[in-house]
């Protein structure tokens, strides 16, 4: 055990600054391996073959968004996009719960860590995280970017979390919805968390901030993976979950930027993180190599199934969650790029798995419908992919394709999609990981080695020069050929061999765009004229 003069470190920037006195120890900054000794020693989690720490997020396997607020004040008023995503919170509700958790420290042991969101330099924004437990001080360590060699004592953070799962709001009192809360204050810099253990409250905290504050200085918050060739030529893989954006943007032959969250400044694209927070339900080695050799030493998993006397760890089990996880630094991953920074992407790519096997294997956008369909977010979700799903797949549209991290109207991130495009002369692309031939349970979903044939070939620039298709109802551009994939094959109508059931899937699935995109009252006309036909 770690002597507390050791431990302790009072500074101007120490804990007073944030209210927290009395308390019995702070652990400060230290490594993976004192975090996951202090995490055991506190029973927080078990250590699993392998070494990865193995642990239990309680009542909540996941996020929860009905407990997430924004505070209003007057930096915020004006430019938050209110509603059912970003709850208000007022003032004197913070005040009052934020002393609380204050006066909850005391006599507790605490543990810090100074770390950093966002590996450009020219906009790293400086974060110090204090939790009850050890081991969410050993996942903010591994999500967050580390500080290489600088003395704690120089660390100045711009943003604090502060995690306590233990303590919990009085919704009579706090103006919560229960004793679980997730609430940002802009204008003090404050994130507070409690009543829950679920660590991947942190990670999307820090992204909302991100994408609240990059917008004013130009920069483009992006809910998408990154990776770059050996030319370095930078691709942004966007899509919601089931459609393949960890699979695909983990490519042995070209190098990952990050996995998740990134910004697009003048100076190229940037990784928000400084690790990857996979989820890990069925992982096989075959399939996922890179995510199957990072569970290691360090890593942190939530919820994953393990023989308590093997010590031997079962991916494909669902008894606690599907949404199990594993949290470890981005140099786990054997071709990541350190520091996860590249130049402007000469291709972006959105992902989705249309169920109803309606659009195209791959098609181009013009900088217009590109912006219509990041304000979409579309992908069709199927039984088995979610609990409580029926036979039929349903349709998702989730606005940039990360609506619950938008504090900010989506149009503002749509507009910055469009200004980057158009100044880099990015390609843009729309590909189908979904079905082919008919909708889920008639057809055949999308063969992979065809769908890397075709991101392949867009990422070398071979479909430049193709000869393409406008899609009767899409309007989107389809190629003509592409290399190592049947002509046939890009032809989504063609494949089908009914082609008036093509065509009443067409055009039900236009009328779901064309529903879901009435909330966007205020999009440019250029941008509404992107929509499908038939609708």
């Amino acid at each position: 055990m770690l002597t507390e003069a050791r431990s302790l470190r009072p500074t101007r920037h120490g804990l007073e600054e944030h209210g927290i006195r009395n308390i019995n120890a702070a652990y400060w900054n230290l490594g993976a391996a004192q975090l996951l000794e202090q995490a055991i020693q506190r029973r927080e989690g078990s250590l699993a073959d392998g070494g990865s720490l193995v642990v239990r997020t309680g009542q909540f396997t996941g996020r929860s968004p009905k407990d997430k607020f924004i505070v209003r004040d007057e930096t915020t008023d004006a430019h938050v996009h209110w509603g059912a995503v970003n709850q208000p919170m007022s003032e004197a509700h913070f005040d009052r719960l934020f002393h609380k958790m204050q006066l909850f420290w005391q006599g507790h042991e605490v543990f810090v860590q100074d770390c950093f969101v966002g590996a450009d330099p020219a906009y790293t924004l400086p974060l110090r995280v204090i939790c009850q437990y050890a081991w969410h001080a050993l996942f903010a360590r591994q999500l967050f970017i580390r500080p290489d060699s600088q003395p704690a004592a120089e660390h100045h953070p711009q943003f604090t979390i502060l995690f306590a799962p233990d303590f919990q709001a009085n919704p009579s009192e706090d103006g919560t919805n229960s004793e679980t809360c997730i609430v940002i204050n802009f204008k003090k810099r404050v994130v507070l968390i409690c009543g829950t253990q679920y660590a991947g409250e942190m990670k999307k905290s820090a992204f909302t901030i991100m994408n609240y504050l990059l917008p004013d200085r130009g920069v483009f918050p992006m809910h998408c993976s990154a990776n770059t060739g050996p030319a370095g030529d930078a691709a942004l893989f966007f899509g919601l979950s089931g459609t393949g954006k960890t699979t695909l943007s983990a490519d042995p032959r070209r190098r990952l930027i990050g996995d998740d969250e990134h910004g697009w400044s003048d100076n190229g694209v940037f990784n928000f993180e400084g690790g990857c927070y996979a989820k890990c339900i069925r992982l096989s080695q075959a399939l996922e190599p890179q995510i199957w050799n990072a569970i290691r030493f360090g890593t942190v998993l939530e919820n994953v199934a393990m023989d308590a006397e093997t010590r031997l760890l079962d991916f494909n089990s669902e008894e606690i969650t599907e949404n199990t996880r594993a949290a470890y630094p981005l140099d786990f991953i054997e071709n990541a790029l350190i520091p996860s920074v590249g130049g402007h992407p000469a291709n972006v790519i959105f992902l989705t798995a249309d169920a109803f096997g309606v659009l195209p294997p791959i098609s181009r956008l013009t900088p217009e419908q590109a912006m219509y369909h990041f304000l979409s977010g579309y992908t069709a979700k199927v039984a088995g992919t979610e609990r409580g799903l029926g036979p039929e797949p349903q349709a998702t549209f989730s606005a940039c394709f990360g609506a619950p991290f938008l504090p900010r109207p989506a149009s503002a991130y749509a507009s910055l999609l469009g200004e980057k495009l158009r100044r880099y002369g990015s390609a843009c692309w729309l590909v189908n990981t979904g079905w082919a031939g008919g909708p889920f349970g008639v057809g055949e979903r999308m063969k992979l080695r065809y769908t890397r044939a075709m991101l392949n070939a867009a990422l070398a620039g071979e479909l430049n020069h193709v000869p393409m298709t406008p899609h009767p109802v899409f309007k989107v551009a389809v190629p003509a050929s592409c290399p190592d994939v049947p002509p046939t094959f890009l032809d989504a109508r063609g494949m089908w061999p009914d082609k008036t059931a093509y065509d009443k899937a067409a055009r039900d699935l236009s009328q779901r765009f064309n529903k879901n995109f009435e909330k966007f009252t205020s999009v440019k006309s250029e941008i509404a004229s992107a929509a499908p036909a038939g609708g």
